[in-house]
């Protein structure tokens, strides 16, 4: 999921990290107790609050943000998480904080990864080129994490 949707990816695999094998979270709002103090994120307090709002709101965003919620020494998902360095709307910190926990607190064999996109923003206005690179990476991870290898030689799937 992408932007608000980045925030559901994030906030699932830090509940329920049983419930996927692959994550993928894209220039999500992951650090709920900051967000509005980064860009545009003073025009979304009406929609989330704020941590500053009330001790009431600090423990209810505490609760669900991302980034506050990697437990150490949990196994989490595969995941990659993107960004693009020049993003405006949800900047690159909210994955970079996010990357920066999982990678500290994370057990096991599953990779946890960041992708940042060069000269790229929220998502509207990336070439042709970088969108292919985009896809290809997403799908190559999510494809080898899932288990799936390319056709066999016969033209059928097989899995590892």
């Amino acid at each position: 999921g992408g932007s608000n949707g980045g925030l559901l990816v994030g906030a699932t695999m830090t509940q329920r990290p049983d419930l996927m094998k692959v994550a993928l979270p894209a220039v999500g709002v992951l650090d709920m107790l900051r967000y509005h103090t980064f860009t545009a994120g003073a025009g979304w307090a009406y929609d989330y609050g704020t941590a500053e709002d009330s001790k009431e709101m600090f423990d209810y965003l505490k609760g669900y943000s991302p980034v506050h919620n990697v437990k150490k020494g949990t196994q989490y998902p595969a995941t990659m998480i993107t960004t693009g360095d020049h993003d405006d709307r949800v900047v690159p910190a909210h994955s970079f904080k996010f990357a920066a926990e999982l990678q500290d607190k994370h057990t096991g064999p599953n990779p946890v990864l960041i992708r940042i996109g060069v000269k790229a923003g929220h998502g509207a206005g990336k070439s042709v080129a970088q969108t292919i690179q985009e896809y290809t990476d997403i799908q190559a991870f999510t494809l080898y994490n899932m288990g799936v290898t390319p056709a066999s030689t016969t033209g059928k799937s097989t899995k590892k």
